[in-house]
């Protein structure tokens, strides 16, 4: 009899990311349950990005954990924005999100380097939301699966300008429903 190999970190990240994609997919949760159970993984976890990605599964661990992070904190600011808390937390929990969606950008960036901007292809995104179109726009790592990315960053869009890779078009999201969600 062999000994039951015990999943490692990536293996075990990977399958949790994919079933909670294809639960918001089939629609057994909301997007604010993927979000919550998100951030419940890492804080379960304990979990901690690496200080180096000098890989794709590094890389894909540090952009979820700073996604969920950003979005988590972001829900929190809207949950306190018109109440006696307000004046305490929602500038603290609006940073914090800040923080974290600039982190994950920096880890795009650095995703998008182990490739060599290869199989990468970007564009603008429709959204629903006004203020959105043509500032939202989407990064796809044609070979690897489920790697898409979503930023607003100026400094990342040039950089995908400069490396021949963004198509300066619209385009609907390959997760279109998710995006335009509200949580």
């Amino acid at each position: 009899m062999t000994p039951l190999r015990k999943k490692d970190k990536f293996e075990d990240f990977f399958e949790r990311r994919s079933f909670l994609i294809m639960q918001y997919g089939n629609g057994d949760i909301s997007k604010r349950e993927f979000l919550q159970y998100n951030y419940e993984y890492f804080a379960g976890e304990n979990a901690r990005p690496f200080i180096k990605i000098d890989s794709y599964e590094k890389g894909m661990y540090n952009y979820q954990y700073y996604n969920g992070m950003a979005k988590y904190y972001k829900m929190l600011a809207r949950e306190v924005k018109n109440t006696k808390k307000h004046s305490r937390y929602y500038n603290y929990y609006l940073n914090l999100g800040n923080k974290f969606y600039h982190e994950k950008d920096e880890t795009a960036f650095k995703i998008l380097k182990l490739q060599n901007f290869e199989n990468v292809s970007s564009y603008y995104i429709k959204c629903e939301s006004k203020k959105l179109n043509h500032v939202l726009y989407e990064i796809v790592l044609e070979d690897k699966k489920e790697a898409i990315f979503h930023s607003k960053a100026r400094w990342l869009l040039e950089i995908l300008k400069s490396e021949r890779v963004f198509e300066d078009i619209e385009k609907s999201s390959l997760i279109e429903e998710y995006i335009n969600e509200k949580y």
